[in-house]
């Protein structure tokens, strides 16, 4: 009996693939096929092609912003390499949640106490508070290592004083 149901499933299989072979039009550069050309003619007008040429004020602002990129915030106070790496792209250099007078993604971070910061930390980690970006920052990180990101931005306001004195 199941030698009999395995042939007539591959009769089926067998026919179908001769169907697709025989009627494949997609396959075989049938009307199907001559889509793709279709999407290419409309692309090909005058107005998709143009190209237009930045003016030189445009080409200084973006040399600009990319130094401002590469340099990160230079009047800003020293942070570790740990918060550069984890925390700098989504909270800012300096933990203001902004970036060359926009908003990032993440929160302000400067002016929270480092042991309000830990718990936040903690619960991001454990999956208490859900975002999964975060968790899967910390997901390899160990308490010791938590506590020392929230010391150190704990301490923001205190070294944004120092280098502002400076």
């Amino acid at each position: 009996m199941k030698h009999i149901v395995v042939g007539v499933l591959t009769l089926v299989i067998l026919g179908l693939m001769a169907l697709t072979f025989v009627g494949g039009r997609a396959y075989h550069g049938g009307e199907h096929g001559k889509v793709i050309e279709d999407f290419g003619d409309k692309m090909n007008n005058a107005e998709a092609t143009k190209i237009t040429e930045k003016s030189n004020r445009d080409k200084e602002d973006d040399k600009l912003n990319a130094l401002r990129e590469k340099a990160g915030n230079a009047g800003a106070f020293e942070v570790s390499q740990a918060y550069k790496s984890k925390c700098a792209s989504c909270h800012g250099v300096n933990g203001s949640g902004m970036q060359n007078g926009k908003k990032l993604m993440g929160p302000k971070l400067f002016g929270q106490q480092s042991d309000e910061l830990f718990k936040k930390l903690v619960d991001f980690k454990s999956g208490r508070t859900e975002n999964m970006i975060m968790k899967g920052l910390l997901i390899k990180l160990t308490k010791e290592d938590l506590q020392t990101f929230a010391d150190e931005i704990g301490e923001f306001p205190a070294r944004a004083e120092e280098a502002k004195n400076k």
